[in-house]
């Protein structure tokens, strides 16, 4: 599996887009995960990253982390308005692994009060998310054509052009 700072270098093109839609959308992603009767649920999630990886964590008690306890599937896809995908977008894709130590948890705490001033020091988290990453891809529309930007672990991105 592969963490965020794996995939940053691996894959600069892809993050480099999947980082302007995180930041111009106020953080915010789309997450889909599996139901338990398998069909698929998409959730609002604004992840974070710390200490080198993708972190899925949010208001304990949701259905989207009882999905991934029973399901560690996931696929990110940064939020978007624009029909003409003009600024692209980039989906990631892998699984989640539940980080249960305390301390991770404390500083992840910290940082985010330092960061954005929300307060979740002192807190318990039911799930903790670590994200690690199966592959990405990235949408730009330009010059009359669609370019898909593709990654896989262990592969160099490619990129596939559609007119």
């Amino acid at each position: 599996m592969t963490t965020w700072k794996e995939f940053t270098e691996a894959a600069p093109h892809i993050s480099a887009v999947f980082a302007r839609r995180y930041a111009a959308t106020g953080n915010l992603c789309l997450l889909a995960t599996l139901r338990s009767d398998g069909y698929p649920r998409i959730s609002p999630l604004e992840p974070r990253m710390f200490e080198d990886e993708l972190w899925l964590v949010g208001m304990p008690h949701t259905t989207k982390f009882h999905d991934l306890a029973r399901d560690p599937r996931f696929c990110l896809h940064t939020a978007t308005v624009d029909t003409q995908v003009s600024d692209g977008d980039a989906k990631l894709w892998g699984v989640v692994r539940d980080v249960t130590d305390p301390g991770v948890q404390q500083r992840f705490a910290a940082d985010l009060f330092d960061r954005t001033g929300f307060d979740i020091r002192g807190m318990a988290f039911d799930h903790f998310y670590a994200a690690d990453l199966t592959g990405a891809s990235a949408v730009e529309v330009g010059d009359g054509s669609l370019r898909v930007t593709i990654w896989k672990p262990g592969e160099a991105e490619r990129v596939v052009r559609k007119r």
